[in-house]
């Protein structure tokens, strides 16, 4: 799918998630009854999902990725192969 198509499906669907967001807060005005809490949490929770989902843009799975081949270090000394020379302040 075009860039510009995927643009527009997401701002589309933004844009009804939008519209349930004010129809859960007028409901939450309108509404006398344990539910305007549930339409109060919807209205608070909606705006995250999405901008979260709207940005979730299109997969590219033919990309490999960028990763790159770690460097390889040296190998680290022995500790029990340093003996008292290794210790610091004794010279003998």
């Amino acid at each position: 799918m075009p860039l510009s198509q995927d643009i527009d499906r997401r701002m589309r669907r933004y844009l009804v998630q939008m519209t349930i967001r004010v129809a859960c807060f007028v409901g939450a005005v309108v509404i006398d009854h344990w539910t305007r809490w549930l339409l109060l949490v919807g209205a608070i929770v909606l705006p995250y999902l999405a901008v979260v989902l709207a940005n979730a843009g299109q997969e590219d799975t033919d990309d490999p990725g960028t990763f790159l081949e770690p460097p390889s270090l040296p190998a680290s000394p022995s500790v029990t192969g340093l003996g008292t020379a290794g210790r610091t302040g004794d010279h003998g």
